[in-house]
């Protein structure tokens, strides 16, 4: 243990006497022993120093109060001075002004060496420093021993907070990946002191400990752990996700029969016996973080998959709940700096029902919104759920010609279609939204009717192109 002044004067051998009446820094640690005969020390001090002296220059009582104060003002813990040389006893200057200003003042005996009194201090900073390393390294086993052990985590932070005494949280964005608090409240600066987290990734994740806590080098070390942690954490991740998706990726293209699904979905977490609702995650800009990225903790009881190049989330929910988990989610991604468009399908039992839903929350991301509701399951997406059906064949079959002669002639015949079918087959109103005569748009209406086989203005054929139209939208955002 470091040594105060009320414990140096407690050793017998030392035979110290306390000459004035201050005890304001009678139990600090006595950083150093500093001998000296200077009129003024000042200059010399860092504070917590015991200063010794016989007071060789202090012959008169200004000399003696101008010590007290510099050495007051210096920071030091007290004054011990030494009596039998040039002075036979402490001068009552030196006493009254150190009673003035709180400063402790024992006096040193002729018989007791200074260099005693100062090895008695370095042999306690010693024995101080030598204890506290052996906890610190007893302190580094135990942290490395809960996250090597299978503990993860979870049990390393409720180590940490142990050894500190307080309360510890751990976040990363918006999301909690610890809290020893009950209820799990967020953090704040006042209360709280933050240590950021290193992992070489733009995931701002941030170590919380409540304050007051002694941090004596332990949370150093439990900074490096954790960031080690949470890096096997992403790898862990980005592989899970990969196995998720290609058991969803079979299942929303019905190449498994019922029984099959059910248990590949069962193996990867998902229980297609009860609803489930999937949350699709689609970004342009920054699909190669979706399958690594943290998620809100929220959607810890989710089964989070990478299909393509977009995230997909089943969530075991009866509907009620995934509008609040989708805008957590779209909260989450946007502080992680990850701009996307989330769908959320409904709520159905079955791995069909996962299917189902997956091309409703595709519908849903057609919206173009941060978070976009469900709607009912189109007729597109229904037959798109079904491998039976070759709607994506019979789509590309009707509009290629199209396409092509577009491409060769510089002409708009898709984008008259879309305009005809948008306005209900009024030739006058698709004229006004593209600018032409009406006799152009007639003239380009029958263009398709020759290069297609389908008549616009007939009923059943106008189904079949509105349908083709609609597939290749939709296929274009759901690549096989």
């Amino acid at each position: 243990m470091a040594m105060s002044l009320a414990a140096l004067v407690a050793v017998p051998a030392l035979r110290l006497r306390k000459a004035g009446l201050a005890e304001t820094t009678w139990q600090d640690d006595i950083r150093w022993v500093a001998v000296t005969e200077q009129e003024d020390p000042q200059r010399f001090l860092n504070g917590g120093e015991l200063i010794l002296t016989t007071g060789l220059r202090l012959n008169g009582a200004a000399e003696q109060r101008r010590f007290v104060r510099q050495v007051q003002r210096a920071g030091a813990v007290g004054i011990g001075f030494g009596t039998g040389l040039t002075h036979d006893a402490v001068p009552s200057a030196l006493i009254a002004e150190a009673n003035r200003w709180g400063l402790p003042l024992v006096e040193v005996p002729y018989e007791t060496p200074f260099i005693a009194i100062g090895k008695l201090v370095a042999d306690s900073q010693s024995a101080d420093h030598y204890s506290k390393l052996e906890r610190l390294i007893a302190g580094h086993q135990v942290l490395a021993r809960a996250l090597l052990t299978g503990g993860g985590l979870g049990e390393l932070l409720k180590q940490l907070g142990s050894m500190l005494r307080t309360d510890i949280a751990l976040t990363q964005f918006s999301a909690q990946l610890y809290n020893s608090v009950p209820g799990s409240p967020a953090p704040t600066a006042g209360d709280w002191s933050s240590f950021p987290i290193p992992t070489g990734r733009r995931d701002a994740c941030t170590l919380w400990i409540k304050q007051p806590f002694g941090d004596t080098g332990i949370v150093g070390y439990a900074q490096n752990l954790i960031s080690v942690e949470l890096n096997n954490m992403v790898k862990q991740r980005q592989s899970q996700r990969a196995l998720a998706g290609q058991v969803l990726d079979d299942v929303i293209h019905g190449t498994l029969d019922t029984v099959e699904a059910a248990r590949r979905l069962a193996g990867v977490g998902i229980n297609s016996t009860r609803k489930n609702v999937v949350l699709l995650v689609v970004s342009a800009a920054h699909h190669k973080q979706l399958g690594s990225t943290s998620l809100p903790q929220s959607l810890d009881a989710g089964v989070t998959a990478v299909v393509g190049k977009d995230l997909v989330t089943v969530v075991p929910d009866d509907g009620s709940s995934a509008s609040a988990l989708a805008k957590d989610l779209s909260d989450h991604l946007l502080e992680a700096g990850i701009h996307a468009v989330i769908g959320i399908g409904g709520a159905y039992t079955k791995p069909n029902g996962v299917r189902w839903s997956y091309f409703e929350a595709r519908d849903a991301v057609a919206h173009g919104l941060p978070v976009n509701e469900p709607e009912r399951l189109s007729l597109t997406s229904l037959l798109l759920a079904s491998e039976d059906v070759p709607l994506a064949d019979m789509a590309s079959e009707a509009l290629t010609p199209l396409r092509k002669f577009d491409a060769a002639h510089g002409s708009e015949l898709v984008a008259t279609l879309e305009s005809y079918l948008n306005h209900n087959g009024s030739v006058a109103a698709v004229a006004e939204a593209l600018t032409l005569h009406r006799n152009t748009v007639r003239y380009r209406l029958a263009q398709i009717t020759d290069l297609t086989g389908y008549d616009p203005a007939q009923t059943a054929d106008r189904v079949q192109l509105w349908l083709a139209l609609a597939v290749q939208r939709l296929g274009s955002r759901n690549p096989r």
